[in-house]
């Protein structure tokens, strides 16, 4: 890894990640990988030993194999162990969430049981606002409220499940099975819609194919046991060598 890139001002930081400016590079910001936890809204906050580390090697490998499968990403190179240099993007404010299987909030609002294999893979919209607690919305609402327009929504929703068939076997291979995950998107330059943000424990619920364990931000939410040990062997599992 070789930075030739010079850090400019910082221009957001979010529960996960820090952004900043490149001097010289209108188009390109630096993201920056934390080590801090949340859950519930950020009502719950902790520290993952080496998460920073982690979630940028997963996510700068990951990215890199979607993009060999054909699907555009924001990402250019990592340039640190917890920074990366990616396309700037502006954020379509729509959380994008795939599920395999029952869990999480949706066992609250269906009658699927926890493990329980879907029919299909469910799409799911989330207004991404941290005021309203990032609701659940349909397509109707994100075309009232002009987050996207019809082609758009389109466009995200096909992406999610061909990002989603070609992750399920990337994981299982692993003897990793994705359960859901969430997804952003965003416009480049030229208004192209392509995947930004992360997929890392953070954003994946990934269970061990054999036991069950979860290994991911739910050992973190609920107290399940190590949260540290879990990201490790996530990242043990995937990454071809030590991060």
């Amino acid at each position: 890894m070789k930075n030739t890139y010079k850090k400019g001002k910082q221009i957001y930081e979010g529960k996960a990640k820090k952004l900043f400016s490149i001097r010289g590079h209108p188009n390109l910001i630096i993201q920056e990988f934390k080590d801090d936890a949340t859950a519930f809204n950020a009502q719950k906050r902790g520290t993952i030993l080496n998460k920073g580390v982690i979630n940028c090697s997963l996510t700068d490998f990951i990215f890199n194999y979607l993009q060999a499968k054909g699907i555009k990403t924001h990402i250019v190179e990592r340039i640190s162990p917890v920074e990366m240099v990616v396309k700037k993007l502006r954020i379509i404010p729509i959380e994008v969430v795939v599920r395999n299987i029952a869990a999480g909030s949706l066992l609250k609002k269906t009658n699927f049981k926890e493990g329980q294999k879907l029919p299909s893979p469910i799409v799911e919209f989330y207004y991404k606002n941290d005021s309203l607690g990032d609701p659940m919305i349909s397509d109707s609402h994100a075309l009232a409220m002009k987050l996207a327009s019809h082609g758009e929504l389109t466009r995200i929703k096909k992406l999610a499940l061909k990002i989603n068939n070609n992750l399920r076997p990337f994981f299982l291979k692993r003897n990793l099975r994705l359960i859901d995950f969430k997804l952003e998107f965003g416009k480049d330059k030229h208004g192209r819609i392509i995947l930004g943000d992360e997929i890392t424990p953070d954003t994946c619920r990934l269970w061990d194919k054999n036991t069950g364990e979860k290994l991911d931000k739910d050992v973190f939410r609920f107290d399940l046991g190590d949260v540290n040990r879990a990201y490790e062997e996530v990242a043990r599992r995937i990454l071809p060598s030590r991060f």
